[in-house]
């Protein structure tokens, strides 16, 4: 079965660390961007999530990311774990990012 607990890499270079999985699927970690486009310097940010938890152990799951430290965005991530052919888990994940913005009129380029 997937086990999120960890460390995980993307192909940009960031990292994140999942602390334990709970028996009811919960997790929370930090998650290290490489990239960001925040004026600040990029500071570790917490992350709360959910596994579902499958017996076959390509589960889905999502979490959420709280840039608080150096940005005004949040983040959500969606993926599934799957068991590669080289016997090591793969995560595929997407991705939503939403952005302060001053005012409502503004709010169409607030989501990427």
């Amino acid at each position: 079965p997937c086990n999120l607990t960890g460390w995980w890499k993307n192909d940009l270079g960031s990292k994140m660390q999942v602390f334990e999985v709970g028996k009811d699927g919960t997790f929370s970690g930090k998650y290290h961007t490489a990239v960001s486009s925040a004026q600040k310097p990029i500071q570790p940010s917490p992350l709360t999530g959910s596994q579902h938890l499958d017996e076959d152990g390509q589960c889905t799951f999502g979490f959420t990311v709280n840039w608080q430290n150096f940005s005004d965005s949040t983040a959500v991530f969606v993926g599934q774990c799957f068991n590669g052919d080289d016997g090591k888990e793969v995560l595929h994940t997407s991705w939503l990012l939403r952005e302060k913005v001053d005012s409502e009129p503004e709010d169409w380029k607030a989501t990427r």
